[in-house]
């Protein structure tokens, strides 16, 4: 393993260049985000302060809210849980409030996927500039710009990946001396391996399944490259055995605990199967991983006019020219690998994600490819009708975060050869020269503009001065699924009947919707008085003729409370 005095100024390294990749956040990160509160980065805003208030003792329930989807509660599975990716957030949380911790978080998942990198390709090359090299695709591949720029934090953590496949390629590696039991540093790596499978499964259901996926392709890569003699050690050693089984027990705790409330989601029916059309709008195409991103700061207009970049924070999987690149370098020069096998499995996993990420059918530049009137079935439409709990994910595209991971590994291992040919007194200079182009070929541009703050609205305010613990309900009520919406109850600490149910909606919210949506209406005055709401927030622009909704309310037994920044509160006479 590198040394702790390089790997700590390759953390530097890499949080210096998040700072200047997300500039001028920066200069405002305690009260503002990219997006403001249009994003999903509020939404984590809000799940950062949540957890925070659980390890405070603040909250009972981790993964359960009683206060949102009231009175009903909210599983927080039914989005992502996210545990692991926000827990770096909470200590900055608690000392600057949880939007700073939101941005610092974001900006160690730079730096922790940079240096996961960094340790994976040195752990095979012994190269300080390669493996630089490769923790700076990793971790500044357009894929992790773009959920950074939606504020996807939990997708954004991504540094569990080389760990969890540098510690399996080990685990697999089975030793011939008898005592390997008796090694610590067999033991580290089993215990590195259980634990960030476990880590991803506490980060996104997404994560893990599509992990277990592509382990299954590594290791029948693993077994189709290696030295005859490795895989035979592994498949007939009863300590090859014991060395995978005690890593797959290691890892059943952790694995338990973050299934377990998606399992009782899953079990009541509140995961909802995608169709195949649903699955196919978020299926990958090859010019996703070929085209560079929508959002350079360059040319990223020039290639959006070429193709449709309407799914482009999902489909932003460019591996980038200086990768590629490197990775055709691998292969010229695999001969003076010492671990020939490994790149052939890195390419053979790079590949079975690709297409498993491009979905059930083939795509070309969004459009369905037919022939003869027919769909061109693709790998994936297997896996949606045999494999347990795939119909469930929504963007298949984030499989090809799979081929991105081994090709900067790839690539670190073609940098490394590449830097070997170079004259010692140059390679720090070529090694400086690939990281400014890989940078360059990545750079999304100055957030200028798009950097927003995060503040409560005028009602919220109002709404906490309140006595009493009264629901409060957003109108029109699909309004009550919006982000910002649950961000706001951190100002008025009230129940409310809504949360954040893009991915999955609860059944109360099923009910609900088509009740509310009709309001103002007897049925649905008397379905909020059955739900104990007390404060009706009603935004006046979403309605045409709002003298005439106000007059209907008056008539149903509703009366204005006040009204703040021009939104209206009502609440019952009664």
């Amino acid at each position: 393993m590198p040394k702790i005095k390089h790997f700590a100024l390759a953390g530097a390294f890499f949080l210096l260049l998040a700072l200047l990749f997300t500039y001028p956040l920066v200069l405002d990160f305690t009260d503002s985000i990219v997006g403001g509160t249009q994003g999903d980065g509020i939404y984590f805003v809000w799940l950062v302060r949540w957890y925070q208030g659980f390890f405070l003792g603040e909250n009972p329930h981790i993964f359960f809210n009683p206060m949102m989807n009231y009175p009903q509660g909210w599983n927080l599975s039914t989005t992502d849980t996210s545990l692991a990716a926000l827990a770096p957030s909470i200590p900055f949380s608690i000392l600057w409030g949880p939007v700073a911790g939101f941005n610092v978080g974001m900006w160690l998942s730079f730096v922790f996927s940079g240096l996961a990198m960094y340790a994976w390709v040195y752990r095979h090359t012994q190269s300080q500039a390669a493996s630089l090299l490769a923790g700076t695709i990793y971790a500044f591949f357009p894929n992790r710009i773009a959920h950074y720029d939606a504020g996807h934090l939990n997708l954004s953590a991504t540094a569990w990946f080389p760990l969890y496949f540098m510690s399996l390629y080990e685990v697999l590696r089975t030793p011939q001396a008898p005592n390997w039991l008796r090694q610590r540093s067999h033991w580290g790596w089993m215990l590195l391996c259980a634990g960030s499978l476990g880590l991803i499964a506490f980060t996104s259901m997404y994560y893990l399944l599509f992990t277990l996926l592509i382990t299954l392709v590594f290791v029948i890569g693993y077994a189709v490259f290696e030295p005859r003699s490795q895989v035979r050690r592994l498949l007939t050693q009863p300590a090859s055995w014991l060395r995978v089984g005690v890593t797959a027990a290691l890892s059943a705790p952790l694995l338990y605990m973050a299934l377990r409330p998606f399992l009782a989601l899953a079990g009541q029916g509140g995961l909802a199967d995608r169709s195949v059309d649903y699955m196919n709008e978020y299926a990958a195409e090859l010019t996703d991983f070929l085209a560079p991103a929508s959002n350079h700061f360059l040319w990223g207009g020039w290639i959006s006019e070429i193709f449709d970049r309407s799914q482009w924070i999902e489909g932003s999987l460019y591996v980038g020219a200086v990768t590629l690149a490197l990775v055709a370098l691998a292969f010229v020069w695999k001969k003076e690998l010492a671990n020939k096998p490994l790149l052939y499995t890195a390419a053979l996993v790079m590949l079975a994600a690709m297409v498993i990420a491009m979905g059930p059918h083939l795509h070309i530049d969004r459009e369905l490819v037919l022939i003869n009137g027919e769909r061109v079935p693709l790998p994936s439409l297997l896996l949606y009708n045999y494999l347990p709990f795939f119909a469930k994910m929504r963007a298949i595209m984030r499989m090809g975060l799979f081929t991105l991971l081994f090709a900067a590994f790839a690539a670190g291992l073609g940098a490394d050869l590449l830097l070997r040919r170079i004259r010692p007194q140059w390679r720090t200079w070529a090694a400086a020269g690939l990281i400014a182009l890989t940078l360059l070929d990545f750079y999304p541009g100055t957030y200028h503009g798009q950097i927003k703050a995060v503040e409560a609205r005028p009602v919220d305010h109002w709404l906490a001065q309140q006595p009493g613990q009264g629901a409060v309900v957003q109108l029109p009520f699909h309004r009550s699924v919006d982000q910002e919406q649950v961000f706001y109850t951190l100002t008025y600490q009230k129940p409310f009947t809504g949360g954040f149910f893009n991915a999955n909606q609860t059944s109360q919210f099923q009910y609900l919707a088509p009740i509310l949506e009709c309001f103002p209406d007897e049925h649905s005055v008397n379905t909020l008085r059955e739900f104990e709401v007390e404060y009706v927030v009603i935004d006046p622009l979403d309605y045409t003729d709002f003298a005439a909704v106000q007059n209907e309310l008056a008539r149903l037994g509703l009366i204005p409370l006040t009204e703040q920044d021009g939104l209206w509160v009502y609440t019952f006479s009664d």
